[in-house]
């Protein structure tokens, strides 16, 4: 049972979170060997390997990074136990259409989409924050409004305001990126302060997150959707600041769907959203918030289905075309993966 337990890849937080998540031990096993079993990918010329909660990253060198989006979801920093078919591809091909549509506004780090869930990309020092951007009171911005604090991260919100109401201005509310455990908010004078970035260079991811918002918006907007908040990551390559990982995808984004928002808002009325949201509401209803001692709930074959078409929703409302689903073997994205990097 001990190589199960210190298989590579799946440790830290991950494996920890997972297990606190699963009630019995036969479901810890099994959970255990599921994710053991997945980094089945080998990359000649690979110097390292991380997994996330939902992508497995390879280096190559120093140059370049190939990632991978799996079919696994997270919720409350925790892995759920059953993976949703075409979630990674549907994650990858919205950044994708994201970042080529906003490499006018900042320069991105994707270079080649070799397969439907794998994208290749020039690798850089990250900062250690997530710009968190918010045009609507919604989710932990609603939840800390609520409870009757009027400052989030370092930004004020305004009095008077109803759930999911937009804000005068959008309104920045970074978080630290943790390597084990919950992201953490910050306060923009708490990271230059804690060196996770200059004062310069806080101006210029301020800058860059408020100007991908706006374009993330417009694109949404053409859909007929609201992009309602989002998060972007960064780094630096040879001095310059470079986005990072995905944009505006449903595990890091929330939207709404703009015909009737206005109505439902003046009734009082929960808002028609396309985003990760849903997942979180039905383990909040069925007492399950990431917390120790907590149960994930079962996930039926219906429900898992559920999930998958929901991502299959938005990656047709936001990209506009028909998904057209493609599974391929671990060996065919080897082969593509091996032919893209030879080409860099």
């Amino acid at each position: 049972m001990t190589q199960l337990f210190s298989c590579p890849g799946f440790c830290g937080s991950g494996r920890d979170n997972l297990l606190k998540s699963s009630g019995s031990f036969q479901a810890k096993i099994c959970l255990l060997l599921l994710h053991s079993a997945m980094n089945s990918i080998s990359i000649p010329g690979q110097t390292g390997f991380y997994r996330g909660k939902v992508r497995d990253v390879y280096s190559i060198g120093e140059k370049w990074l190939v990632m991978v989006a799996s079919d696994r979801i997270s919720a409350f920093d925790v892995i759920l136990p059953r993976p949703i078919p075409y979630k990674g591809q549907v994650l990858n091909q919205i950044a994708a259409y994201m970042l080529e549509g906003t490499k006018d506004i900042c320069p991105n780090w994707l270079v080649d989409v070799p397969a439907p869930n794998v994208s290749i990309g020039k690798k850089c020092v990250p900062f250690k924050i997530e710009m968190v951007v918010r045009g609507n009171l919604t989710g932990h911005a609603w939840r800390t409004y609520s409870s009757g604090k009027r400052t989030l991260c370092g930004a004020v919100m305004p009095g008077e305001m109803k759930e999911n109401d937009y804000f005068p201005t959008p309104i920045i509310t970074p978080s630290t990126k943790a390597v084990e455990g919950h992201d953490e908010d910050i306060s923009p004078e708490e990271i230059i302060a804690n060196g996770l970035a200059t004062a310069q260079e806080w101006e210029q991811l301020s800058h860059y997150t408020l100007q991908l918002f706006e374009r993330g918006k417009a694109i949404a907007a053409k859909q007929g959707l609201i992009l309602v908040d989002t998060k972007y990551e960064f780094g630096k390559l040879n001095g310059e600041i470079m986005l990072m990982d995905e944009i505006h995808t449903p595990d890091s984004s929330r939207y709404f769907y703009a015909d009737g928002f206005e109505e439902r808002q003046a009734k009082g009325e929960r808002q028609k959203q396309l985003s990760k949201e849903f997942v979180r509401e039905w383990l909040i209803a069925n007492n399950f918030m990431g917390k120790e001692g907590q149960t994930v709930p079962e996930m039926t074959d219906e429900w898992v289905n559920t999930i998958s078409q929901r991502y299959i929703e938005l990656y047709e409302k936001v990209i506009g075309r028909k998904f057209v689903p493609e599974k391929l073997s671990d060996e065919e994205t080897q082969k593509r993966i091996i032919a893209s990097l030879q080409k860099l």
